[in-house]
């Protein structure tokens, strides 16, 4: 979202250009100390996989990190924690009887997996900056506000699909159908889908704006501008902060 890639783009080194490719802003600077390139990715498995494809073909990067909000739907996961996705799938996908639900046709796979060594990285610093950073950067009314104490971060199953769930009755049938998922989201199993095919590492990681259950109520504009921006970049610094020098 907007929010979250402007908090990004002012830590970006001022010497950045600008790539305008298919509507999509691309920025090409150094973000603390690493050279990177910023994009607002859209909403949706096919505008991600498009943002995905340019990066890839166009900036050859060498890995991509996927940031955004996520709606939780795992026991346990809550307002205000991080989710570090090990492995995504499209829980909309749905070729039977010619292929198996969630598989991707002709690619033999419904599930794709994270770049492992990524996925430590991120794991370690969203874990630090929860515990050593957040409370500095979020005063304790916006924390009481949205319900987050200390937020926790977890490791696992990402679900993406083009539809936004939001209904109790929607959050269970995608439990039944896959038991290990942790949160909900739009776009980032089409991302890890594309650097599967160009054999690129990638790393989703989301923040929890809600319940997808529609259990908690939450104003997402605020969250996404008083929480979300702010957890963006305060991970994302101490991921590269700690990174040798590569392109992200």
């Amino acid at each position: 979202m907007h929010d979250e890639l402007a908090g990004l783009l002012a830590q970006m080194a001022p010497d950045a250009t600008v790539h305008r490719i298919g509507l999509r802003d691309y920025h090409v600077g150094e973000l603390y100390g690493q050279p990177c390139v910023l994009v607002l990715a859209r909403i949706g498995k096919v505008a991600a996989a498009a943002t995905t494809v340019t990066l890839i073909r166009e900036f050859n990067v060498d890995a991509i990190v996927f940031t955004g909000l996520a709606g939780g739907i795992g026991q346990g996961v809550r307002v205000g924690d991080v989710v570090v996705g090990m492995s995504l799938v499209q829980h909309d996908m749905d070729a039977r009887p010619i292929f198996p639900r969630h598989e991707i046709p002709l690619l033999d796979r419904a599930y794709f997996d994270t770049d492992a060594a990524l996925n430590i990285k991120l794991r370690d610093s969203a874990q630090a900056y929860v515990l050593e950073q957040l409370a500095d950067d979020i005063d304790a009314a916006t924390r009481a506000d949205f319900g987050i104490d200390v937020p926790t971060v977890h490791e696992g199953l990402i679900a993406s699909g083009d539809t936004f769930v939001h209904a109790a009755g929607m959050a269970a049938s995608l439990v039944d159908a896959l038991p290990d998922v942790l949160c909900v989201e739009m776009e980032g199993a089409a991302v890890a889908q594309i650097c599967h095919e160009y054999a690129v590492p990638c790393a989703v990681i989301r923040t929890i704006s809600d319940r997808a259950d529609s259990t908690a109520s939450v104003d997402f504009r605020a969250f996404l501008q008083r929480v979300a921006s702010v957890y963006a970049v305060g991970i994302l610094r101490r991921f590269l902060t700690g990174m040798v020098s590569r392109e992200i």
